[in-house]
């Protein structure tokens, strides 16, 4: 590397708050800001290039993602086999683009997570409106998630005992062929995102009701900081080790059989670290990224293929 100080591009949204902090801080520690918007993106495959309004992105030494699109669809898929053409050139992704890809699709997530042995609550996958609704009956209760999806959006609670149970597995359906069927937990008002960076415990915070049946925030939830037992860390740190990502948060909830693991997060986010546990993830990750490229330290992750 022959400048002084590394050139790390930040893939986001210009809008995004955790984005901005992001941009901040490498800026602080480097010198230079960039924001690259995905849908700004073009890939040269003739020439092997990845350009960004003009620019060669393999000029750069590193870029973290930090939001890949606004919103979870296949379209994000996209993006990332683009992103594996740049790590290609020898630009270093944070996270890889292996590492991220089955978690975009929730339904990729939880099969990498269950066949590597983390407990998750029952779940059931299927096509057939029929077998759905006998699912949601075997339950009693269960939330209906769309495969692509984040902050619990478009997710339902679907009840054995709602007369127009069928109606409703109809109307989840119209949306979502594919029918991903949680059971619903009995959990104590609150989940944890547990973070990791660089694969090393990092903080937890709890994601406490607002009055909803979900914790997201985006439901009325709040921030709260919480101590974990070792227990949970040692199930989180199990999770994300399945997927060698950069910067996550594992969604853990307390049942009455224990923890389980809802989720993995391709990017995780800082706003509940900062709030909750006056943890600074984005100067952090920053660090982390600069140490890496001075290092020259690769993420296993970035040696992968990613597959469609």
């Amino acid at each position: 590397m022959t400048r002084a100080s590394p050139r790390i591009g930040v893939i986001g949204i210009a809008d995004g708050w955790s984005t901005q902090r992001l941009l901040d801080a490498v800026e602080a520690k480097t010198g230079y800001r960039r924001l690259i918007e995905m849908d700004e993106v073009v890939l040269d495959l003739e020439a092997g290039r990845v350009l960004h309004r003009g620019d060669d992105l393999s000029e750069l030494d590193g870029v973290i993602v930090k939001k890949i699109a606004r919103d979870y669809t296949p379209d994000a898929l996209d993006r990332v086999d683009i992103l594996q053409v740049l790590g290609d050139r020898g630009v270093r992704v944070f996270s890889p683009p292996a590492s991220m890809y089955p978690l975009i699709n929730r339904l990729s997530g939880t099969v990498k997570l269950r066949l590597g042995g983390i407990p998750m609550p029952a779940t059931q996958v299927t096509e057939c409106a029929s077998a759905a609704a006998e699912i949601v009956r075997s339950f009693g209760a269960a939330v209906a998630k769309p495969l692509y999806t984040s902050k619990a959006r478009g997710m339902v609670i679907l009840r054995a005992e709602d007369p127009e149970l069928d109606a409703r597995v109809a109307a989840f359906q119209a949306d979502n062929q594919v029918m991903y069927l949680q059971k619903f937990v009995d959990i104590p008002g609150r989940d944890l995102g547990v973070v990791f960076l660089g694969g090393e415990y990092l903080a937890t915070y709890a994601r406490v009701s607002g009055g909803s049946w979900s914790t997201s925030t985006s439901k009325g939830g709040k921030y709260e900081r919480h101590d974990p037992s070792p227990e949970i860390i040692e199930l989180a740190r199990r999770a994300q080790a399945l997927f060698d990502l950069d910067f996550t948060c594992v969604d853990v909830v307390e049942t009455a059989e224990g923890p389980k693991v809802f989720e993995v997060s391709a990017f995780g986010g800082f706003r509940g670290l900062l709030h909750a546990c006056e943890v600074d993830a984005a100067a952090r990750y920053a660090d982390y990224a600069l140490t890496c490229l001075r290092e020259g330290k690769r993420n296993s992750g970035s040696e992968q293929e990613v597959s469609s």
